[in-house]
């Protein structure tokens, strides 16, 4: 994400002479990345989880919409077990966060993950802020006539950590919210690259300003970064934690990158998954 993003915060003055409709559509591509590939073997994990498809109208555009979407029960799931709703990060299908995905399950939750509109089998087109948050609204709208009465988390790595922190300040019956190796916003990213000095910020049009939202969290908030993650400063996830008002917990994993922190820091992730979330 990192290397994309800084080409196309760095071709952003050239292409203000081809029109603002152009800026977005090129910023859209770059930061979200969108693809119908999984990554390494991730694939072979996602076997034997369940498919789902989640339908709507949308808002945004006016059309008909389909999501689709990976489901895997908890090993013994109970009436009270937590489901959480899992957002990917830019690039991979879903398939690519099977890996995670059967983790989190490790760690008592039922998981459904979606593929944003534009990635995997999902409907066609480019992804863009507005729409991705509108598809995680959906599928946790979806979430909660499937699995109703089943507390439900929100889970999101990397560029999925900004649609999740969106998704928990607008509603107001999740029990938790996980976000790991995310960011306080795109402008702020762009900051973090050696040529940040440069005034990109107000060509950015798709700013994901979790920042700004973060406080309207009303349930506890769990950040996670790689201590070794190379694409996001963990600086940025500090910031953002700091701006959290709430019941938080921030977990700086020593030797976790921005793709193996879940199992790099598994033991201490847990943990601290258990004691925030009083979960057993």
């Amino acid at each position: 994400m990192r290397r994309l993003l800084a080409a196309a915060i760095a071709s952003s003055v050239l292409l203000l002479s081809w029109g603002c409709a152009t800026l977005d559509e090129k910023q859209r591509a770059w930061i979200f990345q969108p693809s119908d590939r999984s990554w390494g073997g991730s694939a072979d994990l996602a076997e034997g989880m369940d498919e789902a498809w989640i339908s709507f109208t949308s808002e945004a555009t006016g059309d008909p919409a389909k999501l689709h979407a990976l489901w895997l029960e908890a090993d013994h799931p109970r009436k009270d077990t937590p489901v959480l709703l899992y957002l990917h990060g830019a690039r991979w299908n879903v398939m690519g966060s099977a890996g995670r995905m059967r983790r989190l399950q490790d760690m008592g939750f039922a998981v459904l993950a979606i593929d944003y509109r534009g990635f995997g089998k999902s409907s066609p087109g480019l992804p863009s802020e507005v729409t991705a948050y509108e598809d995680a609204r959906a599928a946790w709208d979806w979430l909660a006539t499937q699995r109703p009465n089943r507390p439900r988390y929100i889970f999101g790595h990397s560029l999925g950590g900004a649609i999740a922190i969106d998704l928990a300040s607008r509603v107001d019956d999740e029990q938790g919210t996980i976000v790991e190796g995310t960011f306080t916003s795109i402008p702020d990213v762009a900051s973090s690259f050696k040529w940040g000095w440069l005034p990109v910020g107000p060509l950015i049009t798709q700013r994901f300003d979790s920042a700004g939202k973060v406080a309207k969290i009303g349930s506890p908030l769990l950040v996670v970064h790689g201590a070794d993650d190379s694409l996001i400063p963990s600086s940025l996830a500090q910031k953002l934690y700091d701006k959290a008002t709430g019941r938080k917990q921030f977990l700086l994993v020593d030797g976790g990158s921005h793709h193996s922190t879940m199992y790099v820091g598994r033991a201490k992730y847990r943990d601290a998954v258990r004691q925030l979330f009083s979960l057993q």
